[in-house]
Formats: structure tokens, sequence, C-alpha cells
């Protein structure tokens, strides 16, 4: 069996992750394409052995993409087409049904209620969405709350498949040499108590609600790994000294481990 996984971009963020991490542990032979933005998690999936192409999208209303993917497709002789994220579900639905694979799913990795992939939602994207949903076999919620969301929208419930991300244990391990030296290296008591969090450090994942309450704790410190955006920064500053445990932990590790580091 051949799969195509089409994805809007493959920066470093959840879904770009979760694509890769499916692909470790798939039993079928798997291509990718990313229609923008062909970053470090590209770099890893072809470190995997996954052959990555770029289609070059040139925006959201780039028409002429849909030939291009569709060509791609059918030259490849796919027997699924798995698409991940808004814009890649909405041309790559599209693409599949023209280059006449036998299936077609989705998964939706991230819904906001008022906003999608960081854009305002309106009734027109929402309104595209579900006339292309009809043209896959299923859509993939990652969480009850993108499926209720999706519901919402008017994708019917019978058409929606919950499988929540999945996680490699292997890799949370505990591992107390590695405590010792993170903590080390970091400055960090070894009986501190530390509260971490993982993820881009972007408004909507509201990681200022985890600075406002470790910042009214003693002793307790925060960790926050995934990238660090300058408006985030730019939020600690406003509202804590430069010298507070947390906004000094944050910095170190934005200097110390920049975004290709968590691929």
């Amino acid at each position: 069996m051949r799969a195509l996984h089409i994805i809007t971009g493959l920066g470093v963020g959840g879904a770009e992750q979760q694509l890769r991490l499916l692909l470790r542990h798939l039993p079928v032979e798997c291509d990718v394409v990313t229609l923008t933005n062909p970053g470090p998690v590209a770099d890893g999936l072809r470190a995997d052995g996954v052959r990555v192409v770029h289609l070059g999208m040139r925006g959201n209303r780039d028409l002429s993409a849909v030939g291009r993917l569709t060509r791609l497709i059918r030259d490849g002789r796919y027997d699924l087409v798995h698409t991940h994220l808004y814009r890649a579900c909405v041309y790559g639905r599209i693409a599949a049904r023209l280059a006449g694979v036998r299936a077609a799913v989705a998964t939706e990795h991230s819904l906001g209620r008022a906003e999608i992939e960081g854009r305002p939602l309106t009734r027109g994207i929402r309104a595209l969405y579900l006339s292309t949903e009809r043209l896959g076999a299923a859509t993939v919620a990652v969480s009850s709350t993108v499926a209720g969301r999706l519901r919402d929208w008017g994708v019917p419930a019978e058409r929606i498949r919950l499988v929540p991300n999945g996680i490699d244990a292997d890799r949370f391990r505990f591992d107390p040499d590695r405590r010792l030296a993170v903590r080390a290296a970091l400055g960090i008591p070894e009986g501190a108590f530390v509260v971490g969090g993982v993820g881009r450090l972007v408004p909507g994942k509201r990681f200022d609600v985890a600075v406002r309450a470790v910042a009214a704790l003693p002793d307790v410190w925060l960790l926050l790994a995934g990238g660090a955006e300058a408006s985030t920064l730019g939020l600690v500053d406003d509202e804590f000294s430069t010298g507070n445990t947390v906004l000094n932990t944050i910095r170190a590790l934005h200097e110390s481990h920049p975004r290709e580091r968590y691929v």
C-alpha cells in the first residue's frame, strides 16, 4: 500500500511533529508533500528516510497548486491520501478526488473557537472547508474539543473519528542522570519543584497563564521549550523584572535551544 500525506507546512509544530512520529510507526510506504515552508521537520523526515516534496504554493489563493498536486498524486499511484491542517485538507481532498484516489482521509489537529491556523475564522473559510470535507471518507479529530468543534461547524458526527495524539513513551522515560545534568546546566537546585511546558510560545498556547501562576509561587521553577517568539518574551518583560527566575529560565532556553533542536 502506498500513502501520501499532505500537510500545509513543515515548520516546528505539534501537527508536524505528530506526522513525523506517525510515519515512524506506519507499516506502509509513505511520501509527504508540504504545500509551503519545508522547515526543520522536513529535514527530520528526510533523515528518517521519508521522501518529502515541496509543492511551492505561493499563497492561499494559488489555485495552480491544485493541478500540480493532482499530477503528483496521479503519477505516484497512491492508494490513500491523508491530509493535515486546513489548507492541505481543502486543496488535498480536491486533488485526491481529481486524481481518482480510492480513499482520502483528513486529520484536524487544531481548531480554534474564533480562528484557524492563526487566521480569523470567517463564514467563507468554514463553508470552503465543509464543501471539501464531503470529498473525503472521514475526518480524524485529535481531541474531543476538536471533534465537538467539527460537529458545531456542520460536519456529520458519523464522519468524525476521535484518535488522540500518540506519544513516544520511550522519549519521556525518567532518566536520573539527565535530570541532574539539566538541573546543573540551568542552575536549578536539585530539590526544587519544576513545572515544564513544551510548545510554540505563541498567544494561543496561553503559556502566559503558566508564567503568572509560577511567578506567584515561591521556590517553583518554570521551563518552557519550543521556540520563543519576541512577542512572548516581551509580554514577560512587561509583567516581571529581568531578575525573575521565570524570565531568566525562558531566556536561557531560548538562547541555548533553538527550534532546530526540537526536531
